[in-house]
């Protein structure tokens, strides 16, 4: 059983939803981003998004843009990244690490050359958001041969007509995406989430996580409330930005309120089923 079976299984025993943070490789720096993402699992995560730095993320936001302009900016490559993760091996074998991004730095990096060292760093499964389904051939096929889970997104926009191609070939959990548009644009309210994970679940077995709008421990316990897991990614960076010094490095302070506001997410998914 892959990591992030196993820990949607324990989920599902746990009888709780999971919390799923997203921080971006290398932000502000590869050292302060390896301390960081090192605790994260402690603070509360239950998976791990890492951003793949690419120089145009056209699906992502202002906060998650700016996040890779300051690793790519410390020197970040996707090498680097890889080399996070196996540094997160050493700490924890257990939570599983999902890399996210764009499909150019991979395709510059080797399809096979790729799948073969993430799977060797430890990471676990891909979300690689512009690759469609009918480009399955150039990664997703490839990755799951070399046992990685590949992760899709579902938007308010996949109709039923659209959802049977989008998980034909997904693995891991389902991605929904529960606002059109960027990352960190707005927030979907629970009645919408309650009912597109529930037409979700009416195609697929897999976990359903849902991101792109949650930003306060409330919004992540109302979307736990319905949901396999709850996405965190700008709203995390944006304490992470908001702990910068002026020359835009790491304060002191950084990793610890960044870890902090993980304690708070995590209790408000753990408090979305009690009761």
């Amino acid at each position: 059983m892959s990591r992030i079976a196993a820990r949607f299984a324990k989920l599902k025993q746990e009888g709780r939803a999971g919390l799923v943070t997203f921080v971006m490789s290398g932000d502000p720096t590869p050292a302060d981003s390896t301390a960081l993402v090192n605790g994260l699992a402690r603070a509360g995560a239950d998976l791990i998004e890492l951003g793949m730095p690419f120089t145009d993320p056209m699906a992502d936001g202002p906060a998650i843009q700016a996040a890779g302009l300051r690793a790519l900016k410390a020197g970040a490559t996707l090498r680097k990244t890889l080399d996070q993760v196996r540094a997160f091996r050493v700490v924890d074998q257990d939570t599983p690490i999902v890399l996210m991004g764009y499909y150019n730095p991979i395709y510059r990096y080797g399809t096979e050359a790729f799948v073969a060292a993430a799977r060797e760093a430890g990471v676990d499964g891909l979300i690689v958001v512009d690759l469609p389904p009918e480009e399955d051939a150039e990664l997703c096929l490839p990755a799951r041969a070399g046992g990685l889970d590949f992760i899709r997104l579902a938007t308010p926009t996949t109709d039923d007509k659209r959802l049977p191609t989008v998980l034909r070939n997904t693995s891991g959990f389902i991605y929904y995406v529960s606002i059109t548009g960027i990352t960190g644009s707005g927030s979907a309210d629970a009645d919408s989430v309650a009912a597109a994970v529930g037409r979700l679940k009416a195609h697929t077995d897999l976990p359903v996580a849902v991101g792109f709008g949650i930003k306060t421990p409330d919004q992540a316990r109302a979307t736990a409330a319905h949901a396999d897991a709850a996405v965190v990614g700008s709203a995390l960076i944006d304490h992470i930005a908001a702990n910068l010094g002026p020359d835009g490095g790491a304060t002191p302070a950084m990793t610890e309120a960044a870890w902090a506001f993980v304690r708070s997410l995590a209790e408000g998914v753990r408090a979305s089923r009690k009761g």
